[in-house]
């Protein structure tokens, strides 16, 4: 078959065959939660074409995995709300499965696929999803594919992890150009000719029925029901592709411009708020990049060509879109080469060795202050900017990017060792912040450990040569107060 998917971006899950009696193609969504600008989807319409056969799309939600609560679930339940309005009309069926009881969605997978001609399913490096996916498809007698649409340049193209931004940025300069004619389709699913696909057998939907449109509207009442963590409640920010696109236009018209200058100042609200939408999968890289692109009236012709390593000037576009772009595809897609290629990504042996030997020279030290994980959680510190931030992340589900690396630092400083301070960055991200679980998160806290910097002299308490970071030298750059008077003690 000639596909448009680069094959760099498929692999096999299994040593399984094609089942060429099979009634479907099954695309089973784990990652890339939507139907636009998708390498999977594209993938899996591929082989509809191919062998005449229609598409089933299973996209599910389990209730035991790690950290799951309202504010998760209400975010990918609003994004499966999405996708069944995109899909309604067309010749694809899909099917959104919602587990209401631990366990109650085991066998569905392998009952769909006793009828499949093939499974095309996301390759995401990170959380349990690896995993789940390599576990399932070891189980299945039929050919499971999986498919990289992470990112602008496919995780396969290198064969290390790199240990700096700028080693990375200098093999994405080099590669990058051979990319921009091999985006994923805008809209896979448009002219798209193959036949129906109606509900699967009565035997499968009754054990297992489709979530109904008021479990999709992921209510407080449905939510209440589910056996999911309720004490991390839902936000105000919706998922699904509908909300990330909005958040795109808006972004585009009133923040690009002065990203360089304001993302940094809490009071400026200048970033981008994209990282929840791209870390469940409802809008793309690539959906993103184009729209920029498109904003900038840029063309690949734009690029020089030497490389440099360098944040700005490469991309030939304006000051806010060059910063931008850096957070977006340097350090984004720097995480997902390090999940990709380490499984010990969220681990502390992970470290560089410099740094942990500098925690290690410094692990007697004493700390000014030492809270416990409840403390933290609870905003409950001497730090009132530090408060502040941890209350961001409990009532929002985020923390401004700025302030989320004085976060960690001082999580590190107030804990009594570096290895206790990566497991409470890790459960207070993970638990409570929408775009936690992810490469670019994992990237953000291994950061303040040393991961990706260099030592800084002079040597410091605790901290050693780790980069430091203080409340007070924060507080003296960036615009905060408003950010305070929504944070602060006197708004708790």
């Amino acid at each position: 078959m000639v596909s448009r998917v680069p094959d760099i971006r498929i692999s096999r899950a299994n040593l399984a065959p094609i089942n060429i009696n099979g009634s479907y193609v099954l695309y089973w969504m784990v990652a890339n939660r939507r139907v636009r600008w998708n390498f999977s989807l594209e993938r899996a319409i591929e082989w509809t074409k191919e062998l005449g056969k229609p598409l089933l799309i299973l996209e599910g939600l389990r209730c035991d995995y790690p950290w799951a609560s309202d504010r998760l679930h209400s975010f990918i339940l609003q994004g499966m709300r999405d996708n069944r309005e995109s899909l309604k009309g067309s010749t694809v069926c899909y099917y959104p499965y919602v587990e209401a009881k631990k366990d109650e969605g085991k066998g569905l997978l392998r009952a769909l696929a006793s009828d499949a001609s093939i499974i095309v399913t996301d390759y995401f490096p990170a959380f349990f999803l690896p995993h789940m996916v390599k576990g399932a498809a070891r189980k299945l007698s039929v050919r499971v594919e999986t498919v990289d649409s992470n990112g602008l340049l496919p995780l396969g193209e290198a064969d290390r992890f790199f240990s700096t931004a700028f080693s990375f940025r200098r093999f994405l300069q080099k590669r990058l150009p051979g990319e921009f004619d091999r985006f994923p389709k805008k809209d896979p699913l448009a002219a798209l000719s193959v036949p129906f696909m109606p509900a699967p057998a009565p035997k499968i939907t009754t054990q297992w029925p489709l979530a109904s449109d008021e479990v999709l509207k992921a209510t407080p009442e449905i939510l209440r029901g589910l056996p999911i963590d309720h004490s991390v409640g839902a936000v105000q920010v919706q998922g699904g592709t509908e909300a990330a696109k909005e958040r795109l236009k808006a972004f585009l018209r009133f923040k690009l411009r002065q990203y360089h200058l304001d993302r940094n100042h809490p009071d400026r609200n200048t970033t981008s708020g994209f990282s929840p939408y791209l870390h469940f999968g409802h809008i793309s890289v690539h959906e993103i990049f184009h729209a920029i692109g498109e904003a900038e009236e840029w063309s690949p012709e734009r690029l020089p060509s030497t490389v440099s390593g360098q944040r700005a000037g490469w991309w030939g576009m304006s000051e806010g879109a060059e910063s931008f772009l850096d957070q977006l595809v340097t350090w984004r897609e720097l995480g997902f080469n390090m999940c990709s290629k380490r499984d010990d990504y969220d681990r502390y042996e992970s470290l560089p060795a410099w740094s942990v030997k500098e925690f290690l020279d410094h692990e007697k030290d004493q700390r000014p202050f030492l809270y416990s994980l409840d403390e933290f959680e609870a905003a409950k510190t001497h730090d009132e900017l530090w408060n502040a931030a941890q209350r961001e992340l409990l009532e929002e589900g985020q923390i401004h990017s700025y302030l989320r690396m004085l976060w960690g630092k001082k999580i590190l400083e107030w804990s009594s060792s570096a290895g206790e301070a990566l497991g409470i960055m890790i459960e207070l991200n993970n638990k409570y912040a929408l775009d936690g679980r992810d490469p670019n998160s994992y990237t953000g806290i291994f950061w303040i450990l040393g991961r990706y910097d260099r030592p800084f002299g002079p040597s410091r308490p605790i901290f050693g040569k780790v980069r430091y970071m203080s409340s007070k030298s924060t507080a003296r750059k960036l615009d905060l107060e408003g950010y305070l008077n929504r944070y602060g003690a006197s708004s708790a």
